[in-house]
């Protein structure tokens, strides 16, 4: 049997090689182009990680984690495109690198490729996992579409917004960690356990990413620092801020909405009243409430100590870090 670190490196291969002699180059040097900038491919890793820590096979899992790979990656090549992005990663975006009708059409051919990634693997699990596949990337498409219906509302909710990062970025790591189970021919009671680890693991990582675009170093993310404040998005600290501000405040916070000719000192201000209000030290309260979640969760699946230990520390990594 392959051993996870197996698994990982043939991850790689599969992922560095689809792509190989396939014309027209200029539909497929931006999906390669994109995977190279080599993000922290969480998704996958969960995927395989759950297969491995319930013994399952894990050259089983690889390519249904190379699919959610290639998946998560042609949602990033399109939202930078609606986000007007001009990083990702610390280089070019792909439509800034290219055009936007390249990034498009090079999207839309990834996740095709991730379908067929997706065939690839045992076909006694294809049935249930294409089910699962399908259910993830509508609710992604589905967050993505509130995410920017709130672009045209100034009544966004706490609530709304826990919602719409719930199905943007948390239903996909569930999804990732069910996907492992199934391969590994867990009982579906353990495929949802596993889900609802990687439901809230998701909340607590889009939150300290929300904290990161902001508070961050922009060395360090690789992204436009202050990005959502200049893009003027329903973020939770966003929200948050205007809920706690004083009426001067709300009228600074108005007076730079839209705002686009002194980026650095808008980002700077809006800070300025995201921090009296302690904004981001709720954001942060917040997510560690869901980072303890999943932990509790964590510590009810059928798990030996190496797997929990290591889905335990993967997770401690991804809602701690810097970048």
């Amino acid at each position: 049997m392959m051993s996870l670190e197996e698994g990982m490196l043939q991850l790689d291969r599969v992922l560095s090689s689809f792509t190989r002699d396939k014309k027209p180059e200029s539909l497929y040097v931006p999906m390669d182009y994109l995977l190279g900038l080599k993000g922290k491919r969480m998704r996958p890793q969960l995927c395989l990680l759950a297969t491995w820590a319930l013994k399952g096979k894990v050259e089983e899992a690889v390519y249904p984690a190379a699919a959610i790979e290639l998946f998560h990656n042609f949602t990033l090549m399109h939202d930078d495109i609606m986000d007007n992005a001009p990083l990702r990663r610390g280089r070019p975006t792909v439509h800034a690198k290219w055009d936007v009708s390249q990034a498009i059409l090079s999207g839309d051919a990834m996740l095709v490729e991730a379908y067929k990634m997706l065939v690839l693997g045992n076909p006694l699990h294809l049935k249930a996992g294409i089910e699962l596949f399908n259910q993830t990337a509508l609710e992604v498409c589905e967050g993505q579409q509130m995410d920017m219906d709130f672009e045209q509302r100034e009544d966004v909710q706490v609530e709304e917004y826990m919602r719409m990062i719930t199905l943007k970025t948390s239903v996909l790591l569930g999804a990732s960690l069910k996907m492992g189970a199934l391969t590994a021919n867990a009982t579906s009671d353990v495929q949802d356990a596993f889900y609802d680890f990687g439901l809230n693991l998701g909340l607590a990582f889009q939150l300290r990413d929300d904290y990161l675009d902001t508070f961050g170093e922009s060395l360090a993310t690789g992204k436009q620092l202050g990005g959502d404040i200049l893009a003027d998005k329903k973020t939770f600290l966003h929200i948050r801020t205007r809920q706690e501000a004083s009426s001067s405040e709300i009228e600074l916070l108005d007076q730079w909405k839209g705002a686009t000719d002194d980026p650095t000192k808008k980002v700077s201000e809006v800070k300025g009243v995201m921090e009296r209000t302690g904004s981001e030290v709720a954001l942060m309260e917040l997510s560690n409430s869901y980072l303890d979640k999943a932990m509790a969760i964590l510590n009810t699946l059928p798990l030996e100590d190496e797997g929990r230990n290591m889905l335990s520390s993967l997770s401690e990594y991804v809602t701690s870090r810097k970048h």
